[in-house]
């Protein structure tokens, strides 16, 4: 009987398991401020600021910058990334919107004219995961 209790309770933990994304950031031309973050679990609001899942941020290393994201919970996400030169904890725009930072996406969409859709940047999380992220 407490087996059967024990299992009842582990069930449940188990559906909600957590796992590690550990993001490798290439092409981080200097050393020079931080590397951000934003991950999103949803078309709806993808890149809006106020609709971020879960965000981190690192200090840039040039070349390769790898963050490590926990906790994360089993689902489907997608990853916006910026180079914040200036560490003033924002992406930096031209007027016309247009980066002056460098960015990128989760599997490297990058789009001639806007950002790419979230179904574009989006991919499962089912288990412990490494993904690159090549930012220009």
């Amino acid at each position: 009987m407490k087996k059967i209790l024990f299992a009842l309770f582990l069930l449940p933990m188990a559906m909600w398991s957590q796992h590690t994304l550990k993001v490798h950031v290439e092409n981080v031309t200097n050393s020079n401020g931080h590397i951000r973050i934003a991950m999103y679990n949803s078309s709806d609001g993808f890149l809006a600021f106020d609709k971020v899942y879960t965000s981190k941020t690192g200090v840039a290393v040039k070349g390769k910058t790898t963050i490590v994201m926990d906790d994360i919970l089993e689902g489907t996400y997608a990853l916006a990334v910026f180079h914040d030169e200036n560490s003033n904890e924002k992406l930096d725009t031209n007027f016309l919107g247009i980066p002056k930072e460098h960015v990128g996406f989760s599997n490297s969409k990058m789009k001639t004219f806007g950002p790419p859709s979230f179904e574009d940047c989006s991919f499962v999380l089912q288990e412990d995961k490494e993904i690159k992220v090549t930012i220009k």
